[in-house]
């Protein structure tokens, strides 16, 4: 019940800022409200005097931290290059990863849950105090939003931190308004600063700085491309969070050590991150998504074959599960990476949010999935690890492509792609 609860209440709070976080508010402006909402709800949890306001307040708590981390995964990730971005995405989730292991340590110290209240939501002030006023808006959104001099002002700082320079004649550009191939200073620049997926233009030109057109989820379904992508997106995020958290529950199943097996498959988490970090700039998003769902699949459908009360099986049975949360581990968080590069700047938080909101109705599910028994669980996630994996190649390819701004950008971007010839007379 409290697994369901919280799921929905993330989902919502995800699909909620995801929007705001494209629209006004923005990616900074929208994780500093989420952050004071987190912190206020948090403390206000302490003071309930009934179990309906207590429940209120934990649904305002998970509303709120629902939008925590998509802002901070885009706000983290747009600035940087096609060249660093899955290792720049992928060492965010070590993050998360520590702040569940120190929760376990702010719990040991503060036995009380009115004091663990308090202690939980102090994290969410000091970040708000000490972190957001050096973090800088993405330039991204500034740009689609017609603030050019802010978004350039981003750029510069981030030069001057890596020790190089923007000439003032240079400035940010849109998707298609980009610069004339035939200069080489802004070629240079291009070279220069590959880590930093920087769209330029020679001369800055007044009629480039206006606000791109107003866009939401609509608009994604409207377009055949984005509409396909944002079905499989969801899916698939749906799919692998259903075997990712059931077969974290499933360890009532395994009937081994509860305590070992919940430890066991913490662990695993860590290696499958940086596994998925060091092979995401080699082998690609598509590639590496499929197999480590079917790495997962191949592992449930072995455990769903296992069944007794001997040792030799439930270490088995408890190797698979193990072996399953590792390769769903790499997948689940991969996927924030790869759709967040599926869309367009004016609606990439909406989709992602989306997508979210997907991955906690599968986590929704997962427990239903755990009562099943023994076998049919293993049977379920199977089934969701393998289907996942074949969705995932009607998406494209996402590596070393550059993040598009607009969906008209996009749409323009995948028709060069596919066919290159057009641009010849160009």
């Amino acid at each position: 019940m409290q697994c369901t609860h919280d799921s929905v209440t993330f989902g919502a709070g995800a699909g909620t800022f995801g929007h705001l976080s494209d629209s006004f508010l923005g990616r900074k402006g929208s994780l500093t409200i989420v952050c004071i909402l987190n912190a206020i709800f948090g403390m206000l949890t302490t003071f309930s005097s009934s179990y309906y306001m207590y429940v209120l307040f934990r649904f305002l708590t998970g509303f709120s931290t629902g939008g925590v981390g998509l802002c901070a995964f885009v706000l983290a990730t747009e600035p940087v290059g096609p060249s660093v971005r899955g290792s720049a995405g992928m060492s965010t989730f070590y993050f998360f990863s520590s702040g569940i292991a120190l929760c376990s340590g702010i719990a040991f110290l503060f036995p009380s849950w009115r004091e663990l209240y308090i202690a939980s939501a102090l994290p969410s002030i000091l970040f708000v105090l000490v972190v957001i006023p050096f973090v800088s808006e993405s330039p991204r959104w500034f740009l689609v939003r017609g603030r050019v001099n802010e978004a350039m002002e981003v750029m510069r700082a981030i030069a001057r931190v890596n020790g190089r320079s923007l000439p003032d004649h240079v400035w940010l550009a849109v998707d298609k308004q980009e610069e004339d191939p035939k200069s080489d200073e802004v070629s240079n620049l291009k070279s220069d600063y590959s880590d930093h997926e920087i769209p330029l233009l020679n001369e800055k030109n007044d009629d480039d700085a206006t606000e791109v057109t107003a866009t939401s989820i609509i608009d994604v379904v409207k377009s055949p491309l984005t509409r396909i992508r944002l079905i499989l997106a969801v899916a698939i995020n749906l799919l692998c969070s259903v075997v990712y958290y059931g077969l974290s529950l499933n360890v009532v199943n395994l009937g081994t050590n509860l305590y070992l097996s919940v430890l066991l498959n913490a662990v695993a988490e860590l290696p499958a991150y940086t596994l998925t970090a060091i092979l995401l700039g080699k082998f690609g998003r598509k590639p590496l998504a499929i197999s480590t769902m079917w790495f997962s699949g191949i592992f449930c459908l072995i455990g769903s074959f296992l069944w007794g009360d001997q040792a030799r099986v439930k270490a088995v049975r408890l190797a698979c599960g193990v072996l399953g949360i590792f390769g769903m581990a790499g997948t689940y968080n991969l996927l924030f990476i790869y759709t967040s590069e599926l869309f367009p700047t004016v609606v990439r938080n909406a989709a992602l949010g989306c997508a979210t909101q997907a991955a906690q109705m599968g986590a929704i599910l997962s427990p239903f999935v755990v009562v099943m028994g023994e076998q049919v669980p293993f049977a379920v996630f199977a089934g969701c690890g393998i289907v996942g994996g074949v969705l995932g190649f009607y998406l494209p390819e996402t590596k070393d492509r550059p993040l598009y701004d607009t969906l008209n950008g996009m749409e323009d971007g995948e028709r060069k792609e596919n066919h290159p010839a057009i641009l010849i007379h160009a």
